[in-house]
């Protein structure tokens, strides 16, 4: 059965892959785009258009209302105004399911693994996320609070990675590289970060809309877990650079995430939705030409 499906976020790596993909299995798709030229490059592919920002609440509960279905996408990731950007994100939830409440409509919405805290063994669809300060991002645990709703979050990991991504953490992790003239890892480099490649990501998206969302969450995870020193290894190969341990000090806001240590399995979402990620992995992503080009 085909949809018709509001994506915000549409725009962003992420995003626009789930819209290619939900327009190349035949649903129709509306997508939130901020400015004309963005709106014009999803207009290219497709898609109609839905101007606005995520502050727009009243359209995108009246755009909800019309859609068969949604795909949450959307999030300000200036970590500077972080607690902000949040709360902001957990209005947008809200108003989505109060158009949806009372339907069969499904709502996927966008969390991540870091919002989990299980320490020696990996991460599983049944773990449920912390509403802890120092993680002020509440994408699912606002998913959680619409009862009686087809609403389900889809965890990313620390990697969505694709060719065309510029601004996630592996290509701050680059750009730091250049800056500094070396490639760090945190540590001995022995933590992990999972991973997925974009197109296995968006694929999960649209099997999650299409099942109308069966069980509240799901892993978007290719690999269970990359160490951060053969990530950085990855990087100093690309830039011709040496590899080395360092401080905290040295990742600056980036420390945080540097030292994170998670893995992840997607056992559940398998079952559930016979997704099998099958896109290159990260460290095969970095060492592609085409990936952050000019490395």
């Amino acid at each position: 059965m085909t949809m018709k499906v509001l994506v915000t976020g549409a725009t962003g790596l992420v995003g626009r892959a789930v819209v290619a993909e939900l327009l190349a299995h035949g649903h129709a798709v509306r997508g939130l785009a901020r400015s004309v030229e963005k709106g014009q490059a999803l207009a290219a592919m497709g898609a109609a258009v839905l101007p606005g920002t995520l502050d727009d609440l009243d359209a995108l509960h009246d755009a909800a209302l019309q859609a068969d279905a949604v795909a949450h996408l959307g999030f300000n990731h200036d970590f500077s105004r972080y607690a902000e950007n949040a709360a902001q994100d957990q209005r947008v939830i809200a108003a989505l399911g109060e158009a949806l409440r009372g339907t069969e409509k499904s709502l996927v919405v966008t969390g991540t693994l870091s919002a989990l805290r299980v320490q020696g063994r990996e991460a599983t669809e049944a773990d449920l996320p912390v509403a802890d300060a120092a993680y002020p991002r509440r994408s699912e645990i606002a998913a959680r609070a619409l009862a009686g709703l087809r609403a389900a979050t889809i965890r990313l990991p620390h990697s969505v990675h694709g060719v065309g991504e510029a601004h996630a953490f592996i290509p701050m992790l680059i750009d730091l590289a250049r800056r500094t003239g070396v490639s760090a890892y945190p540590g001995d480099g022995s933590n992990c970060w999972p991973a997925v490649h974009v197109a296995d990501a968006a694929r999960l998206y649209r099997l999650a809309l299409e099942a109308r969302a069966p069980q509240p969450a799901y892993h978007a995870v290719g690999e269970a877990g990359v160490a951060l020193r053969d990530i950085a290894h990855a990087i100093g190969r690309k830039l011709g650079l040496p590899v080395e341990p360092r401080e905290a000090a040295h990742f600056g806001f980036l420390a945080g995430f540097a030292a994170e240590h998670m893995l992840a399995s997607n056992a559940a979402t398998r079952a559930a939705l016979g997704w099998q990620p099958t896109g290159p992995g990260l460290l095969a992503d970095i060492a592609d030409p085409a990936y952050c080009p000019g490395a």
